[in-house]
């Protein structure tokens, strides 16, 4: 009897005591005692991150003994999902700089590429080329439609036959299935330029069949850029798929302080409705080919075309009058706005602007001279060049607006190669920074939503841009004290600082603010990659899904 109450007793002690606590599963990485933005724009939380097999296991206050490989202290900083730029252009430089350094010290670990018309044509092969590279960085592209159409027409300035239309759908129809994202137009460009809306339409409605967006460098971004908004919209309304303008801006003095009448635009579809989103790069300055001074008309059908055209007097007469007209329009008396940032021929000229080179060059100092000049190295090379035209007051207007994305609109960049914009190493450390620190424009949590959950819902990235149980482990954790753009207009190389340690797909890629030449990165596919009937729901990728 005694050893039976023992028993008793012994069981009743058992069923009083707490359970035992299972062995949790060993993390690869543990990020401990940071303050966790968690990419919606809710207030940060103290806690810790758990990560393994590439994936998020764990948020929130885990236990101290939590097992783990490697262990980060974010004691002070900030951890948030890894950022990403919606608006890239890294064909030309991927296979070179695989490392993509400029983005992961700027806290990037996805890019979106295949901006602003151009792409790669075979997006499948792209694919299949960065799945072997391995960059630092994950890749998602959307198809361009200036490359499909250059591919079809060349440089034609027309309209599209029915049947150039239907080999333009066939590519872009391709594309979509290897996995583009969207659609993208560069309609200030040749030969986007000679494209009009039933064309952007009709090839539109092919990226819409598998739910992509389409993404546009817009028509005009000065004088006529309401128009363009409109016609962005339009395109969306008409083709049912989502619109997303690229690098919303207001070119020239005389535009300044038209935000409010752009944003309204884009406030009142989005009223009726319509998803419509933007991005920006947090400058005063914008960038891209030097060719974009002379008038469309003069550039159609190619390079041989134009120097054949310009070699014509009258013709060449009426371009410098445009290009002065233009200047004047701008209230300027020069040409000092455009800054050379890569001429190959001759690499004396980067970093130097227009009227400098006019001056170097021993020509009259006036405008007609100046634009001589600019129709001279346009005749040798289209170099790269950047405008300063923009107005603080904008920009910091346009970046209050919550549907924005930060964005960089730059390639990866070659260490000393030219003189660049800086947006390619500072976007989103100055937008911390300037923006969110110093100037107080956004709050931090805000910032760090249009970084991060914003992009990933609005190019369909799922299990990416929130720190959550089973979202890919790309993570970024910063120092909100002290980071920092360091680039600049007159020396652009410098990558910027406080990203303490990075990670992508769950693998440390910057430890201790150094580029340990980890190469994680993946392709991420649209739900095309995976439709293959007409009609036929998208499977599940793994990767990508709107």
């Amino acid at each position: 009897m005694k050893l039976l109450l023992r028993l008793r007793f012994l069981l009743m002690l058992l069923a009083l005591a707490p359970p035992a606590r299972a062995q949790q599963p060993r993390a690869d990485v543990l990020i401990r005692h940071g303050r966790l933005y968690d990419g919606t724009g809710n207030a940060w939380t103290y806690g810790d991150v758990a990560v393994r097999a590439g994936r998020i296991v764990a948020v929130g206050r885990l236990p101290a003994d939590y097992p783990a490989d490697t262990v980060i202290d974010a004691t002070g900083l900030a951890v948030a999902p890894g950022f990403i730029d919606v608006h890239t252009h890294i064909e030309d430089d991927d296979v070179r700089q695989p490392t993509a350094d400029n983005f992961l010290y700027d806290g990037v670990t996805t890019v979106v590429t295949g901006n602003c018309g151009s792409s790669r044509l075979d997006l499948r092969r792209y694919f299949r080329l960065l799945d072997s590279t391995r960059l630092s960085v994950n890749v998602a592209s959307l198809v361009g439609h200036g490359t499909v159409r250059k591919a079809v027409m060349g440089r034609a300035r027309r309209a599209p036959t029915e049947t150039e239309l239907q080999r333009m759908e066939t590519l872009i129809d391709s594309a979509m299935r290897a996995g583009a994202v969207g659609l993208s137009s560069g309609l200030i460009y040749v030969p986007g330029t000679y494209s009009r809306l039933p064309e952007l339409v009709r090839l539109a409605r092919v990226a819409a069949h598998y739910r992509g967006l389409y993404a546009t460098h817009m028509r005009n971004e000065s004088d006529s850029v309401a128009f363009a908004v409109l016609e962005a919209l339009r395109v969306g309304r008409e083709a049912g798929l989502p619109v997303q303008i690229s690098h919303l801006k207001l070119g020239g003095q005389q535009n300044w302080g038209r935000t409010a009448e752009l944003l309204n635009l884009i406030e009142t579809a989005r009223r009726t409705g319509q998803e419509v989103t933007i991005d920006q790069y947090p400058y005063t300055a914008s960038s891209t080919s030097l060719s974009t001074l002379l008038p469309d008309d003069v550039q159609a059908d190619g390079a041989d075309s134009l120097r054949a055209r310009l070699l014509r007097p009258r013709v060449r007469a009426a371009v410098l009058r445009s290009m002065v007209r233009r200047l004047h329009a701008r209230q300027l008396r020069h040409f000092s706005y455009v800054v050379v940032a890569n001429f190959p021929p001759d690499t004396t000229l980067n970093g130097l602007s227009i009227e400098e080179i006019n001056r170097r060059r021993k020509r009259p100092h006036h405008a007609r001279a100046e634009a001589a000049t600019v129709l001279e190295l346009v005749q040798q090379h289209d170099a790269s060049a950047i405008f300063h035209g923009l107005s603080e007051d904008d920009v910091q207007q346009i970046m209050r607006y919550p549907h924005n994305m930060v964005a960089s609109d730059a390639s990866i960049r070659v260490w000393r190669e030219g003189v660049p914009h800086p947006r390619g190493y500072g976007s989103n450390a100055r937008v911390l920074g300037r923006y969110v620190r110093e100037l107080r424009v956004l709050p931090l949590e805000e910032a760090i939503r249009r970084m991060t959950s914003l992009p990933a819902q609005t190019f369909g990235l799922a299990g990416r841009g929130l720190l959550r149980p089973g979202y890919a482990a790309d993570l970024v954790v910063f120092d909100p004290l002290t980071v920092q753009d360091r680039s600049t207009f007159a020396q652009p190389h410098q990558y910027s600082v406080g990203m303490r340690y990075v990670l992508v797909n769950g693998r440390v890629t910057v430890w201790e603010g150094q580029h340990v030449g980890t190469r994680a990165g993946q392709v991420l596919r649209g739900p095309g990659a995976t439709q293959h009937l007409p009609g036929a729901p998208a499977g599940k990728t793994g990767e990508s899904r709107r």
